[in-house]
């Protein structure tokens, strides 16, 4: 049943693609503030309690409702997942500014491509050479891809598996847009969230998406150059600049670049201003917050190749991915 949902899920997805500002991700930015206004008084214990509420409550409400359909009928348990899969799952979220900012670069219009860059980022591209607009677009691209959807087909796959039906989804999601919302709010409006409570939201969503992301990088490992891929993860993942999600950001990262073989890292982009997060629960990859410089990895100079090369990635780790699911459910069928 997981494949199918899944496959349901990303068809709807493609051909009606949930509209940003919806009143669904509206409300659970609502929900989101209401918890740290409440519970948060600024101690490590309300922290994890105000962090609890914001990302648990939501996944066990979901859970209710799933084995409360389950009982009623499998069909409705279904349609429940599928629908669960459709707001927390897909490429359309974000991939409307990346088809763009190439479109852009096919046609040598690189104003309009940093133009979107700094748009999708909030940041300052104006000075940025062609290769580095390419760069950047692929580091963000792929973290996106790796929140939107491979991260939540990993935890979405495993709770699915123990019964728990879309559960995973919404704790995969919900921890990371709480981790991101609380401190950018605090930043850009400073009426956010405590330390104690960043740091909560913080090291809950770096061990959630501890096993998503180096399954990502596996799977892209499998479907790219895998030796080159498995090279950069182990040499260059832990040469990123300090940050909150730079241990597994860089595991994904490292082994993209080896696998497409692109060089990736070096200086990041310098914020326009503080981005404002607060009207957006669509994750944009890495943050673009001060200005940091890590290690560059090896590989060609980007170019504009590197991006459907990237596509072609990201689709045939969707096409892995399915797969496995395909096999999983299968198995379940027959057993």
């Amino acid at each position: 049943m997981s494949f199918f949902a899944v496959l349901f899920a990303l068809i709807i997805e493609q051909v009606r693609p949930l509209a940003r500002g919806n009143l669904i991700h509206a409300g659970l930015r609502r929900w989101a503030r209401w918890a740290r206004r409440s519970l948060d008084a600024g101690k490590p214990q309300h922290g994890w309690v105000a962090w609890s509420v914001a990302v648990v409550v939501p996944t066990l409400g979901v859970l209710v409702v799933y084995w409360l359909l389950w009982s009623a009928s499998g069909v409705l348990a279904f349609a429940w997942s599928v629908a669960v899969l459709y707001v927390t799952l897909g490429f359309r979220q974000f991939s409307h500014y990346f088809t763009d900012i190439r479109d852009a670069l096919d046609d040598g219009d690189e104003a309009s491509a940093r133009g979107l860059l700094a748009q999708w980022r909030q940041v300052d591209a104006s000075e940025l050479p062609r290769s580095e607009i390419v760069r950047h677009v692929i580091e963000y691209s792929v973290l996106a891809a790796h929140r939107h959807v491979f991260g939540v087909l990993a935890w979405f796959s495993v709770l699915a598996a123990l019964g728990l039906g879309p559960a995973g989804a919404v704790l995969y999601r919900m921890s990371e847009f709480v981790s991101r919302y609380w401190v950018h709010k605090s930043e850009s409006t400073g009426e956010g969230a405590s330390p104690a409570l960043q740091g909560a939201a913080t090291r809950a969503w770096d061990m959630i998406d501890f096993v998503p992301a180096r399954l990502t990088a596996l799977g892209f490992a499998v479907v790219g150059s895998f030796e080159d891929a498995i090279d950069g993860w182990r040499n260059y993942a832990q040469r990123q600049p300090p940050g909150p999600d730079s241990h597994n950001d860089g595991v994904i990262l490292a082994a993209t670049s080896g696998a497409v073989n692109v060089r990736l890292g070096g200086e990041a982009l310098k914020a326009a201003f503080v981005p404002d997060t607060s009207q957006h629960f669509q994750a944009n990859g890495a943050d673009a917050g001060s200005p940091a410089v890590t290690e560059s990895t090896p590989g060609r100079e980007p170019e504009v190749a590197h991006l459907r090369s990237i596509v072609g990635l990201v689709w045939r780790s969707v096409v892995l991915w399915m797969a496995l699911l395909a096999l999983l459910t299968l198995a379940r069928l027959l057993g």
